[in-house]
């Protein structure tokens, strides 16, 4: 099984730069999308459903802002649209696709680079989702969270962590958290369980100021983070940087799981 996901940084943008011509060539079984920046009336049917996929979304209430997706090979038993906590669903950012026991989800994880407002509903979300994940981990279903999630959890994961200790995405109260989902609720971080070392080949987004991508001054915030059991069966993860579809690059795991 095959599953990919990407920060679009908005689908109709990434479209034009060929990703509906790529999709079909990564023979993925799911693809989880999140910062759709589109509503459903602004997706082509090629959008809605590229060739071989089903497509679902849950935008986010504000035109052109967050969203996310997921495409799936086959369609899913059942869909979870949204946390049920009305800040969060508004902005789109949660969407759960059920396949027999397996569940992936595909998320957005708020910023809060743009000012304290934005890391207050950070740090909320953080809050909320919390407990989420430890119902998740507990209910005996195997699970792939995948996305956007805003924080690059150690220096191995950013190039220039030192200047960053102080920025959102860096901070200690983020990375702490990080490390609970991790250690303490049981979560597994699925590209680093199987590259413990890899540093710059590991970065998924670079800022398009300066020349971060030329330089490959980037930070790892877009992960695989499953259940133990499919964590398990993980046998490989690539980011995939040959093309440019936004500022994020697509991360790709495969495991040996029958979808």
């Amino acid at each position: 099984m095959r599953i990919i996901t990407l920060n679009l940084n908005g689908i109709r943008s990434a479209t034009t730069k060929g990703l509906l011509e790529w999709l079909p060539q990564q023979q993925a079984d799911i693809v989880c999308l999140q910062e759709l920046k589109a509503q459903i009336p602004d997706l082509t049917p090629e959008m809605q459903s590229p060739a071989g996929l089903h497509g679902y979304f849950h935008p986010a209430e504000k035109k052109g802002y967050s969203g996310v997706g997921i495409y799936a090979r086959r369609e899913p038993d059942n869909l979870v649209e949204g946390l049920g906590i009305s800040e969060i669903d508004a902005e789109g950012r949660y969407l759960q696709a059920d396949f027999g026991n397996l569940s992936v989800i595909s998320l957005y994880l708020p910023s809060g680079s743009s000012g304290e407002e934005r890391q207050a509903a950070k740090f909320r979300f953080m809050d909320y989702f919390a407990p989420h994940l430890e119902a998740l981990r507990a209910g005996g279903r195997e699970v792939v969270l995948c996305g956007d999630w805003n924080i690059a959890h150690k220096e191995i994961d950013l190039k220039n962590w030192k200047s960053n200790q102080k920025n959102s995405g860096f901070l200690p109260e983020e990375r702490t958290w990080l490390t609970k989902v991790f250690d303490e609720i049981g979560w597994v971080d699925v590209y680093r369980q199987l590259h413990p070392e890899a540093t710059g080949e590991a970065y998924t987004w670079w800022s398009n100021r300066g020349q971060a991508w030329a330089k490959n001054v980037g930070w790892r915030i877009d992960y695989q983070i499953a259940t133990p059991g499919i964590a398990a069966a993980a046998k490989g993860a690539v980011v995939y940087k040959e093309q440019r579809f936004s500022d994020h690059a697509p991360l790709t795991v495969d495991y040996d799981w029958s979808f």
